[in-house]
């Protein structure tokens, strides 16, 4: 999403994002903001783990880097203008001696710093664009100017990409995603077109569950009633459910055959009960008819 340059009464900022992260101390933060140079980051396919993370533990003297830096840096990318594109946050474990291969009179004219990567803000990284402050934009920002850059946009994840009815195997933290996560809109479109038997796998017990998605619920009704309750109705799942309410996040969804939305239920019913026949669950499994 894009925040609007007014925004009324409230405008967000990073304080209100880091604050959601249990981070309220500003002076625990620095931020840093990198531009593309020849003798740096040269563009976008320099931007992977090792170079970002290479680059930015070694800081200019001249740099606005303080003597003793915060904690936990984080670390930008220009994006056109003032926008400023979060790449990865570090913890720094302070300063380090400059590595072996250096020229002595560069050494004497840089710092380099312990980073190491944190998973706060992982799933804002590439995503939360910041507008920099106007005054010296290429360098470090700490304490209450970093947290009041006021947010710009949080853009959607990426998708996640189909990946076929043959090839369907998701577990249950999954499921839940799939039914409420806009990155997976295109299995929800996928599911919701064809009706179906599917398979449940407990990677606690070993049993299995055989189901089937017809009518107008199909795969996409059927298993969003699942990511609700943990066993959708089934009586040999509510029981499980009833046991510990945490069982569902052991269970695994398959799509065992696939039928288009003209099929006879009478066809579906058949299929349902050959794949409980063959794989044995009204004996073993968790079917009880």
């Amino acid at each position: 999403m894009t925040i609007p340059a007014s925004s009324g009464p409230f405008e967000l900022n990073l304080s209100h994002v880091l604050s959601a992260a249990h981070v309220s101390d500003s002076a625990s933060v620095l931020l840093v903001r990198h531009t593309y140079s020849p003798d740096g980051l040269r563009g976008p396919a320099d931007l992977t783990v090792e170079k970002v993370v290479a680059y930015t533990r070694e800081q200019d003297l001249r740099n606005k880097v303080p003597a003793s830096p915060p904690g936990l840096w984080l670390t930008f990318i220009a994006d056109g203008g003032r926008r400023s594109r979060l790449l990865a946050v570090y913890e720094n474990h302070g300063q380090v001696d400059a590595p072996d291969h250096v020229p002595w009179r560069r050494a004497q004219e840089r710092r380099w710093f312990d980073l190491r990567p944190s998973a706060l803000l992982a799933n804002l990284e590439q995503r939360l664009v910041v507008e920099w402050t106007s005054d010296t934009i290429n360098w470090a920002k700490l304490g209450n100017a970093a947290m009041a850059m006021r947010v710009v946009e949080i853009a959607d994840p990426e998708t996640v990409p189909f990946p076929g009815y043959e090839r369907f195997v998701i577990d249950f933290p999954t499921l839940q995603a799939v039914i409420e996560d806009s990155r997976y809109a295109a299995w929800r479109a996928a599911l919701a077109a064809v009706q179906g038997i599917y398979l449940i796998a407990d990677k606690r017990t070993g049993r299995l569950y055989v189901g089937k998605a017809d009518g107008s619920e199909r795969f996409l009704g059927r298993w969003s009633a699942y990511a609700r309750d943990g066993h959708g109705g089934n009586l040999g799942l509510k029981a499980l459910a009833a046991a510990d309410t945490s069982h569902a996040e052991d269970f695994v969804f398959s799509i065992l055959r696939v039928f288009d939305p003209t099929t006879p239920a009478a066809e579906i019913d058949a299929a349902e009960s050959h794949y409980k026949q063959a794989l044995l669950t009204r004996i073993h499994g968790y079917n009880h008819n």
